[in-house]
């Protein structure tokens, strides 16, 4: 049986990230925005849950992640963290929450971060976002980069294609890593770039790197629970594996519900008082 760092009756911390990375342990990262749903993936044993501004689209129905706001990821990540005993929790900060200029994303990294009971923020962007990343960490504030595919930038790319395919772009992701890493994040995340780019930068980052469609040269992987337990539906991108069909399970639930509800099968006897 393989040796990890840690079992999971104890609590993950940026720390473990670390030694997990100089070990050559994999990291594994689920998302999850409420208290049911994190509490099965906490006790599963996943390294790390992210409070995605991915609930966007999956608990509110919002074509991108941009509507999203500081309020409504306090009660997703107050939610998470209510259920979790074991995983590090990394909450989204969402657009325009840090863009505007440092003081205000350092105010709403702290106003997340006191009423959520959060481990640690994640923020999209480089250079552009670097003075904010330093102030949020300077405030004691353990903060998790985000480059490549940057969803909360979909109306500049106009497409949720491969990023970083060109040597230009290369070179700056390349850049920007080794800037956030220099700016104290602890780790990062590349999401949707060519596999043999984000080796490179894992093996030359100190920090450890998630990947998410980013292959497996990296020293973790983080999906969208609902994505990968198959509940979402048409969303089928080339990096994720379905690891259940939890739409056709839960579909046929609820027609035997109602079908035992039409028919005067429910409750029964011995379900009621």
């Amino acid at each position: 049986m393989a040796e990890y760092i840690f079992d999971n009756t104890h609590k993950v911390t940026i720390r473990h990230f670390g030694e997990m990375k100089a070990k050559g342990e994999k990291i594994s990262m689920l998302t999850s925005y409420d208290y049911t749903v994190a509490r099965i993936v906490d006790g599963a044993g996943v390294d790390s849950i992210l409070v995605g501004d991915s609930a966007s689209n999956v608990m509110i129905g919002n074509e991108t992640t941009l509507p999203i706001t500081v309020d409504e990821m306090i009660v997703y990540g107050k939610s998470v963290v209510n259920a979790v005993k074991h995983a590090l929790v990394v909450i989204d900060m969402p657009f325009g929450s840090y863009q505007v200029d440092a003081s205000d994303g350092v105010r709403n990294a702290v106003r997340i971060m006191k009423e959520t009971g959060a481990d640690a923020l994640k923020l999209e962007g480089g250079e552009e976002i670097i003075d904010t990343v330093r102030r949020i960490v300077g405030a004691g504030i353990p903060v998790m980069g985000h480059l490549g595919l940057m969803p909360q930038s979909i109306n500049r790319y106009g497409t949720y294609g491969v990023r970083a395919k060109e040597t230009a772009e290369a070179d700056k992701l390349i850049r920007d890593a080794h800037l956030l890493e220099d700016a104290g994040c602890f780790s990062l995340v590349l999401e949707k770039i060519p596999a043999t780019l984000a080796a490179r930068v894992a093996s030359e980052l100190t920090i450890p790197v998630i990947g998410i469609g980013a292959g497996g040269g990296v020293d973790g992987q983080v999906l969208v629970v609902a994505d990968m337990l198959g509940m979402t539906q048409g969303f089928a991108p080339k990096f994720l594996r379905r690891y259940a069909d939890l739409h056709t399970v839960m579909t046929d639930a609820v027609k035997r519900y109602v079908a035992d509800v039409k028919r005067s099968d429910f409750p029964n006897e011995t379900e009621q008082y």
